[in-house]
This record gives structure tokens, sequence and C-alpha cells, in this order.
């Protein structure tokens, strides 16, 4: 789907529009979809976050949903991640066409030039989209893709119209409850091992919570658990960071101990 080619003439009028600036940013980002029939409007702003912002749409009937979700990555100039050469080591920059750098396209990588940081924040895009389809086919609890571009996607809503899922975080859960959470928290971590993906910021502000169930978000910077040189490094700080929310909920647990338990039950 070519959602960047559509001509708007005017017709794409949603009732969230933010300031100026941020109003050409959806315009141009998500005005596509519209024409596409994916969502009939934009309602509001989920979250601003380090390197996307994600706004809540009111889907077209013909989608089967009622709400859909468009995360939409930053302009270059705009993003902020830090140590972003960390999350890419290893990785295979592709267009959002997927296809291979040409020596052209290495250069302008290096160089750094406009070009170049063009298809770096296209890369972002796109591998998440990938690291998303590989999950939900691996049983991850994560949101569905439904389509993207080179700079936007598109999936599954977890909320209402009135408010979006509150971050783990966000949330204290009674005794019970918590380990009932974190076990189900575990299997997803071991699901997302067989796949050979290491959430790489995995931590309750990228996990969501609705309705008792969770769901995992948050993977542009995910990385290969065995290509990756520092991927059991990352894997322990994220088991870390969820022993550390766990524990303030009840839930005991010795965060080095079970990391290398898991990884090594993953790969031997």
């Amino acid at each position: 789907m070519n959602t960047q080619q559509h001509d708007l003439s005017g017709a794409f009028h949603p009732t969230f529009t933010g300031g100026r600036q941020e109003k050409q940013w959806i315009l141009r980002s998500l005005g596509g979809f519209y024409m596409d029939e994916w969502f009939t409007d934009v309602l509001y702003r989920v979250k601003g976050g380090k390197e996307a912002t994600v706004y809540c749409c009111r889907a077209h009937p013909a989608t089967g949903y009622d709400l859909i979700a468009a995360k939409v990555f930053r302009p270059r100039m705009f993003r902020a991640m830090k140590n972003d050469s960390l999350y890419k080591t290893g990785r295979l920059i592709r267009s959002s066409e997927g296809k291979y750098p040409d020596d052209r396209t290495a250069r302008a990588l290096k160089k750094r030039s406009r070009y170049g940081r063009a298809l770096d924040a296209g890369a972002w895009c796109k591998h998440e989209v990938e690291m998303l389809d590989t999950l939900w086919e691996g049983g991850v609890h994560v949101p569905r893709v439904l389509e993207s571009t080179h700079n936007a996607i598109l999936m599954e809503y977890v909320g209402d119209e009135h408010q979006a899922a509150p971050i783990l975080h966000a949330v204290t859960l009674a005794p019970d409850e918590a380990r009932l959470q974190f076990e189900c928290m575990l299997r997803n971590v071991e699901a997302m091992l067989a796949c050979y993906v290491v959430h790489a910021d995995l931590s309750p502000y990228n996990i969501l919570y609705w309705e008792g169930e969770l769901r995992v978000i948050d993977l542009p910077q995910a990385v290969d658990a065995l290509r990756h040189p520092q991927a059991y490094e990352l894997f322990a700080r994220d088991i870390q960071r969820l022993a550390d929310y766990f524990a303030r909920q009840g839930v005991e647990v010795d965060a080095p101990s079970l990391a290398l338990d898991l990884w090594h039950a993953a790969y031997g």
C-alpha cells in the first residue's frame, strides 16, 4: 500500500491535530491511511515517546475494529533515543521496501547525509513491524500490526475511546494478581526467546495492563538474541527491571539467577 502517495485534497480533517507542526506531521504521516479507509478520525494523542508518538484513531467500520492505534516515528531531527548504535549492532539496515543497502546507500548511512538519516529513521519503523509480526506469530502478547508505511504503524488499540490502557508502572496489583501477572510475563519472555528476540528495553513502562491482561509494546530497539554481542546483558537488564517492579508488588525474585536460568533453558 502506497499510503504516502495519496492526494488528500483537503479531505482529511482529524479531530485531534495538536500544534501547527504536529498537525502537518499527522496529515503527512496518517492521511494515506485515512484515504485507504483504515480509520475515520484521529481522536487523541496517547503518548509521545522517545522515538514516536501514538494516537488513538476511530477505526473504519470495514476493518472490524472499534479503535486503532497509530504509531508515528519522529523525524530524525526530533528523535531522542540515546545510544541507538547499541541496539543497531548486528542489524541489517534495509529500506522501507525491504531492500538491503547498495554502495550509495551504505555511504549515505555512514556520512549521515539527509538521505541516510531518512533511511535510518525508516529502518527503526520497519524493524518494529518485523519484531511485532514475529512475536505475534510466536504467541507473545503484543499488539497485532494491521498496516505500516516507512514511518508509521497501525496496530490493535489497547484501551477504550476515553483512555488508553495504563502502563504497568502506574498499576498497583494485589498479591495474588501480581503473582499471576508475573508468571504471565515469564511465559511471554520465554516465547520471545523462542523467537530469538530480546526486547532490550523491557520494563513496566513498556507493558500495558488492561482488563487483567498484559501487552508488551515498544520494540524498535529489540535485538537478535544470537547475533547481538550484548544480547544477554540486555536480557538480564530486562529481567532485573521486571523483578524490581514485581518486588514492589510483593513478588520476590532473584533476577540474576532467573535471567541465567531462562537463557540456558532457551539456548543451552
